[in-house]
């Protein structure tokens, strides 16, 4: 029989982890064995008995009141509680289920096909399910097909983009951790990061940490390869009727130089269409 996974306890003991004694305002005396906070400070801080904190730790309750996990979010300082009051929902028992394929909606499709903007969709586990030419090339692994946490990750020119790669990474992979919750049994899920992990040490790494964060919209530079520096907003919208799926668009401030550059990138990318090609495939993706 499966042993249940024990994210609650897991997500606990790394944010814990991060959390140094001056954050707290506990005093550091002398060397510590453990990083971050003990166990007992946690339960202190938190106004609960230390032997019930480590039940929850170590996956023998997994059903604290809201209350509780309030006041831990509080002392891991925490911006945003929800991720780990999801974690201590009861779920119902599922059977290991088979991967399900993200379908766009035909008109998001039709939408990204005639934005004049970069545009993308991009499904629960970052896959592009669909793509403009102009989102093309900003980046090449912009396509449908592609997976943003294994580019980013894994390949070194879609690395070279970011000024700050190590922090584009970290953000992208805090809102992965969020999208997937504690949906972990999907096939999808345990590729992808099983994958990555043997792959990565950046990725091992940063998986650790067990960093969440909302996929929501940023202002982004780009170091591209034919425009230099290049500003975008971007922009990441719901969309509705489907699990999880969320356009991307890019765009610059008007009249900036991220517009002229953004106006230099679509005209070298405009390709001549030819008349029996439609505009969306049946499957609901756009058509390259």
């Amino acid at each position: 029989m499966s042993v249940e996974p024990n994210l609650l306890g897991e997500y606990l003991r790394a944010r814990r982890e991060l959390v140094t004694p001056e954050q707290v305002g506990i005093p550091s005396l002398g060397t510590r064995r453990v990083p971050g906070l003990r166990r007992e400070e946690v339960a202190m801080l938190a106004g609960i008995s230390a032997e019930y904190y480590l039940r929850l730790e170590q996956g023998r309750d997994r059903r604290p009141s809201v209350q509780v996990l309030q006041s831990i979010a509080r002392v891991l300082r925490l911006d945003d509680d929800s991720y780990l009051l999801g974690l201590a929902e009861e779920k119902p028992r599922r059977a290991r289920r088979r991967p399900r394929k993200e379908v766009v909606p035909a008109s998001t499709a039709r939408l990204v096909a005639s934005l004049p903007y970069p545009a993308f969709v991009e499904g629960r586990y970052l896959d592009v399910l669909a793509a403009n030419p102009l989102a093309t090339a900003v980046s090449p692994r912009l396509r449908v097909g592609g997976n943003r946490l294994r580019d980013v990750f894994l390949d070194p020119a879609e690395q070279a983009l970011f000024p700050d790669w190590e922090r584009a990474s970290a953000v992208l992979l805090a809102g992965f951790r969020q999208s997937v919750g504690s949906d972990i049994d999907d096939p999808r899920f345990i590729e992808l990061v099983g994958e990555l992990s043997l792959a990565s040490e950046h990725f091992r790494r940063l998986w650790g940490r067990h960093d969440v964060a909302g996929r929501l919209g940023a202002t982004l530079t780009f170091n591209h390869p034919q425009v230099g520096k290049l500003r975008l907003d971007r922009e990441k919208l719901a969309v509705s009727g489907t699990d999880g799926l969320m356009l991307v668009i890019y765009h610059p401030e008007p009249g900036g130089e991220g517009a002229e550059k953004l106006a230099l990138l679509a005209s070298a990318s405009v390709t001549p269409v030819r008349s029996s090609a439609p505009g969306c495939r049946t499957d609901g993706t756009a058509a390259e």
